[in-house]
């Protein structure tokens, strides 16, 4: 991060890496220590291919909300599961398992806040034994 961090940040300024325990996903972190110096949350914008998506995990201690710009996906969270579209949110509380998959044809476009941020960080993934 630079001496004195910029506020504002274009999805075409950063790099896009494939995150963890996800399939066909394109993540691109948007806001975090590394891009604006946030200390408490994170926002990364997703790519999502067909069929594709978030393999059962959680988060310890890391909450996460999901916003849906583009596409249909069907998350699963907690004995309840949902399809979600344009302009829906959904939120996985901290430690819970939760699970994402794109049911439409289109990929999807999701908007995803975690905190504190996540970081990708392998140590802060849980999966089901």
């Amino acid at each position: 991060m630079p001496d004195r961090p910029t506020y504002f940040v274009s999805l075409d300024d950063v790099p896009g890496y494939h995150p963890a325990n996800h399939v066909g996903t394109l993540n691109r972190r948007l806001i975090g220590p590394e891009t604006v110096g946030a200390r408490h949350l994170e926002v990364v914008h997703g790519t999502i291919e067909k069929g594709k998506g978030a393999l059962p995990h959680a988060h310890p201690g890391i909450e996460q909300v999901c916003y849906l710009l583009e596409g249909r996906a069907l998350a699963e969270v907690g004995g309840q599961r949902r399809e979600l579209g344009p302009g829906d949110c959904c939120f996985f509380p901290a430690d819970e398992m939760h699970v994402f998959t794109v049911v439409s044809d289109e990929p999807v476009k999701v908007l995803v806040i975690y905190s504190p941020p996540y970081e990708e960080s392998p140590e802060r993934v849980v999966r089901p034994d």
